[in-house]
């Protein structure tokens, strides 16, 4: 078996023997077989975001954004491995057939470790959320997870999209992001940079806008300087599905399709998903790409071939098809779920009672829907559990559940010759024969989601505004008006305005879209199975006010570390049903904090619950100008905390988090003190209130930078 650093000798000796006919057309996402060679088809677009996707059927976990709601780094790496597990079983069983269709390959495009920067971004929930430091070490975990750490790959991970992009949906292939030095370095390029350096991932994937003027796929500065120059990095970059087009059609920074794609070529990107590289042999004749830069790009292509032992035998060969949504990927998946959803409110109706209750009315359009499942890039799963399924399963021969769908998820009407709000009246009956109600409202991919993507085929896939949309507000205000308990479940992938359900429901559970068997974690978190333990990994704000226009890419009022007024719920929250607090921290530190710091934290749960929690840890410079508006997360660590007791939890501060960047871009130090807060929550008053408890903290003082 041959050594990890043979595989690019290796890959040279192959492609050496092509020609330059040959080596060109392997840039393409199709590529073709060279019989000749003994090199098969291939096809490297494949997607696998919270599970194999389109693919057919496969373990579903819950969407990148539910997966970051867990804080979870050990976690992802599990769901990771389950997922390159099921890809190699699934390509193992295909080859077998000799098909090398799309979506079938080992080149997963994920993670996408994007900063979810703006709410109204619709693709923000196939990210990990807001914050640069929890994305990088999250993607870390998924990369691992994927890639595995043996001779071979277990799948090759690809990190997108590189980079400044998160919206506008409608405007991708024309926009240029501008940022200035400290937001890009600051806010952008950090998870990437994580991904890159110490999850040592594969693959890089550009993305459609511009960034400061160059389109990323064919920027210089972005593949030359920054990933291949000042990151090292080693692997491909992949353009993102016909981005090149856009460099003629919609950017304008080439006249042709030729001139696309000799732009991207010469700036690094080595394969095309799309159909410009097909112009690069008359580049070649013209003069505006080399025949080394085609073999280069080759070359990385085919070692990256190699490392997934595409041309070998391996121990992945073994690997049967009844993998595939195996007990202990199905369990996985449900620990996901358990672990992702967030409690966002609680009167105390929470856990539900069963010798008080008779009779729960379950009413809204997510309650008995799959598509809210599923989010986004999915597979199909062999069965699915809905909310409402969760909840008889749960509720038994004990208790009466009773349903009613109250109206369509936008449109205005159900039966099209009713009159508008037909389902309604129904939705109040129910509520009115039961003891308590669940009002399931919330999003799916044909409300937020990618730019004319499968599901979301009519339009950019953005949200206009933070609001659900009308005909489930009013579907909650009149069941809220009949005067019984409700909780809602909310199924979405980002920020919503819960003003409304705040004041007036009962509780108020998020449940993202928590894959296949979301239903039965929703029920065992109602009826206290389990408790709930996610955490934002978004702030959720009052309303679009203080925040900048959507294609502005300044930080400024943006996310938990530059927000100026008081949000609805921080980033970081999140309740359970114990009682936890941090009651004190204490730190050990040398004079410099090139070392990083070691923070020992005492937790105490108080409570008469049994629970998980997140232990989170942010940090402030107290004297530098270059600090974020607020305090910044640092470190986290989930822990397990039984009712009544008092644990110590220790982990270590990164010395990178003592330090800042100027408005030149420049990481330099923060200082010689800081504020270190540890705590379930972060340190905002907002959180103290609504938790009821506030971090413990503790001033960190330094002798030298």
């Amino acid at each position: 078996m041959d050594a990890p650093n043979d595989f690019r000798k290796r890959a040279e000796e192959l492609v050496a023997r092509m020609t330059v006919e040959e080596k060109a057309g392997q840039l393409t996402y199709q590529a073709p077989a060279i019989p000749r060679l003994g090199v098969p088809a291939y096809n490297w677009w494949n997607e696998a975001l919270h599970g194999v996707a389109r693919a057919g059927t496969a373990t579903s976990f819950p969407q990148a954004i539910g997966l970051g709601a867990t804080f979870d780094d050990a976690l992802l790496e599990k769901i990771a491995a389950a997922v390159a597990v099921e890809g190699r079983a699934k390509y193992n069983a295909a080859s077998l057939q000799n098909d090398r269709d799309i979506y079938k390959g080992l080149t997963f495009w994920a993670p996408n470790i994007n900063l979810f920067r703006d709410p109204r971004w619709g693709r923000g929930h196939e990210t990990y959320g807001e914050d640069p430091f929890l994305t990088g070490r999250l993607g870390v975990a998924f990369i691992r997870g994927l890639q595995g750490d043996g001779t071979y790959m277990r799948a090759a991970a690809c990190a997108k999209h590189f980079a400044v992009h998160s919206g506008p949906e409608a405007l991708r292939h024309e926009f240029d992001a501008r940022v200035t030095d400290k937001d890009l370095w600051e806010s952008y390029l950090p998870a990437f940079e994580t991904c890159v350096v110490k999850g040592r991932v594969e693959a890089v994937m550009g993305a459609y806008n511009r960034t400061n003027g160059e389109p990323c796929c064919g920027s210089t500065f972005l593949l030359r300087d920054v990933l291949r120059g000042r990151w090292g990095f080693r692997g491909h970059v992949v353009s993102d599905c016909w981005a090149l087009k856009d460099f003629h059609t919609g950017h304008g920074v080439t006249k042709t399709p030729v001139e696309s794609a000799a732009l991207a070529m010469h700036a690094g990107c080595d394969l095309n998903c799309g159909v410009m590289y097909l112009h690069l042999l008359t580049a070649l004749a013209d003069g505006l790409v080399t025949e080394e830069e085609i073999h280069e790009s080759a070359v990385r292509l085919f070692t990256t071939r190699f490392k997934l032992g595409l041309f070998d035998s391996t121990e992945y060969d073994a690997i049967p098809y009844d993998k595939i949504e195996c007990k202990e990927h199905l369990a996985l998946s449900l620990e996901a779920a358990r672990k992702s959803m967030v409690l966002l409110k609680n009167n105390g109706i929470l856990p539900l009672q069963r010798k008080n209750i008779r009779t729960v009315g379950v009413i809204g359009p997510t309650a008995d829907s799959r598509l809210v499942l599923k989010g986004n890039y999915y597979g199909t799963s062999s069965r699915y559990t809905t909310i409402l399924e969760g909840i008889q399963e749960e509720a038994g021969e004990e208790i009466r559940v009773l349903y009613a769908e109250g109206c369509e998820m936008a449109a205005d009407r159900t039966e099209p010759l009713a009159m508008p709000h037909d389902r309604e009246s129904e939705a109040v009956a129910v509520a009115l024969s039961s003891d308590i109600v669940v009002l399931c409202l919330g999003l799916d991919e044909t409300l937020e989601g990618e730019e004319k993507d499968e599901g979301n085929h009519y339009g950019s896939g953005d949200k206009e505004d933070l609001s659900l949309p009308l005909v489930q507000r009013r579907l909650l205000d009149r069941v809220a008006s009949v005067g019984k308990p409700v909780i809602l479940i909310l199924t979405a992938g980002s920020a919503i305005d819960l003003y409304e359900a705040d004041a007036r429901c009962a509780a108020v559970l998020l449940a993202w879209y928590p894959g296949a068997r979301g239903g039965i974690a929703a029920a065992d978190i109602l009826f206290g199975k389990v408790s709930p333990s996610g955490k934002l990994p978004v702030t959720f704000y009052r309303s679009l006010s203080g925040l900048p226009d959507f294609t502005d890419y300044s930080m400024k009022g943006r996310t938990y570390r530059y927000i100026e007024q008081s949000p609805l719920y921080p980033f970081g929250f999140g309740l359970t049903y114990g009682r936890v607090s941090c009651a004190a921290v204490a730190a050990e530190y040398g004079s410099s904090p090139t070392d990083g710091v070691l923070i020992s934290a005492d937790l105490e749960n108080n409570g008469t619950t049994d629970t998980e929690d997140v232990l989170q840890v942010y940090l402030q410079p107290v004297n530098s100008p270059y600090a974020a508006r607020n305090p910044s997360l640092c470190g986290y660590l989930r822990v397990n905390l039984l009712a009544g007791a008092r644990v110590r939890s220790l982990l270590r501060i990164p010395a990178s988090a003592f330090t800042v960047v100027n408005d030149k871009g420049e990481r330099v130090s923060g200082g010689l003190e800081y504020t270190l807060y540890a705590g379930f929550s972060q340190p905002d008053k907002k959180s103290a209130s609504l938790t009821g408890v506030s971090c413990a903290q503790t001033v960190l003082r330094f002798k030298n930078e």
